[in-house]
């Protein structure tokens, strides 16, 4: 043949060569030298492929059950399936409860799971990511505790550049607050927002500046700061879910508030002084609401009485006037005996308080004194 591809001479061209003493060009043939290429299995120097396969087989059947015997088709086959279940195995994974599953598929989120026993497809295909999503974080915003250098390496200082704000009447005051969140949505959490972290501090200052910004400076210092954090908190998670951030913001809480260190003795001056006007209006509006109440009611008592005194003389003086008209009618009808009893009335009025003192005239003076200590008399009570 063209080829040589029988017979004991030479191999072929290919070395495709039958069972010559000489290999073929590429040293495939079976004759006692091997190709150029050492692949023959002659006598040549190179390794012997169908050895090595052998050998491999050899030691495949001795790890098989049973050992022993031709691996065959059945074998193989059961090494493939063996292989495609090992494979598919991969695809099983456990949530813990204190996390959420997120599955990739080929690198593109396509599924969050909840806690318990799960399956995805199996690697490289499905992966799945297993962040925690109890855990409460804290963020300190304006200061840094001892120990906490996340954002800055002299830890356990103040860091004015974050708390330093305006309030709604044009102070300046250092905000010191902390920030408690956790992940609420894993995957939102992981590839809609690339630095959470960073973005839950952004927006929580912008949240506390707004607050700060639309409160007076004492509002602040006071009483009110806790409705302030917790307007802060609404705001702060208000801006997080436009970002679809997939982050819950469970409290913020306002750590301390104060003027900034260069101007507190002057901010200390002026609040004093607002306090001392503040005291003395408090001591006006007390004196006014003292004294005007009760000129209020001197005044009224004035105009009740004048009002009863008025009423009073005009009822006396229609009376009095009745009372001559009556006198009068009755006069017209008997002047002598009205004279009578009008002259008898008038007398007893005169005499009703007056001392009597009677004397017996049946003597015709015989036996009276020619002086009477009258005056004595009265002094020591008067007799009737």
């Amino acid at each position: 043949m063209p080829w040589n591809s029988g017979g004991n001479g030479g191999g072929g061209p290919w070395g495709g060569g039958g069972g010559g003493n000489n290999g073929g060009p590429w040293g495939g043939g079976g004759g006692n030298g091997g190709g150029p290429w050492g692949r023959g299995p002659g006598n040549g120097n190179g390794p012997d492929i169908e050895d090595i396969l052998r050998k491999g087989q050899d030691k495949l059947r001795k790890a098989m059950p049973g050992g022993g015997g031709n691996l065959g088709t059945k074998g193989i086959g059961l090494l493939v399936v063996l292989a495609i279940a090992g494979w598919a195995a991969t695809g099983i994974y456990r949530v813990q409860p204190d996390q959420q599953g997120v599955v990739l598929r080929f690198g593109q989120w396509v599924d969050t799971t909840e806690p318990g026993l799960r399956y995805h497809m199996p690697y490289p295909i499905e992966t799945v990511l297993l962040p925690q999503v109890t855990k409460i974080n804290q963020l300190q915003l304006g200061f840094r505790a001892a120990g906490d250098s996340r954002f800055d390496r002299n830890s356990g200082r103040d860091v004015p550049e974050e708390s330093r704000m305006l309030t709604g009447d044009e102070n300046i005051v250092e905000a010191d607050f902390t920030v408690f969140w956790q992940i609420k949505d894993a995957g939102k959490y992981l590839f809609n927002i690339r630095d959470p972290e960073g973005t839950v501090k952004m927006a929580a200052e912008s949240a506390m500046r707004d607050m700060i910004g639309r409160n007076p400076i004492q509002a602040a210092l006071s009483d009110k700061r806790q409705p302030i954090a917790d307007a802060a908190r609404t705001e702060l998670q208000r801006l997080l879910d436009s970002y679809d951030a997939g982050i819950l913001i469970t409290q913020m809480q306002l750590q301390k508030v104060e003027p900034p260190a260069a101007v507190i003795d002057a901010f200390n001056d002026v609040q004093r002084a607002r306090a001392d006007q503040e005291r003395a209006r408090n001591e006006a509006e007390a004196y006014r609401n003292d004294i005007i109440p009760r000129a209020r009611g001197e005044a009224e008592k004035m105009v009740q009485d004048a009002e009863a005194y008025k009423e009073q003389v005009l009822n006396k003086a229609q009376g009095e006037t009745k009372r001559f008209l009556a006198l009068y009618d009755a006069w017209k009808q008997a002047p002598q005996v009205t004279e009578d009893r009008l002259y008898m009335e008038t007398m007893e009025q005169v005499l009703k308080d007056a001392p009597k003192i009677i004397l017996d005239n049946s003597g015709k003076g015989q036996g009276t004194v020619p002086y009477l200590p009258l005056n004595e008399m009265l002094k020591k009570g008067g007799g009737q």
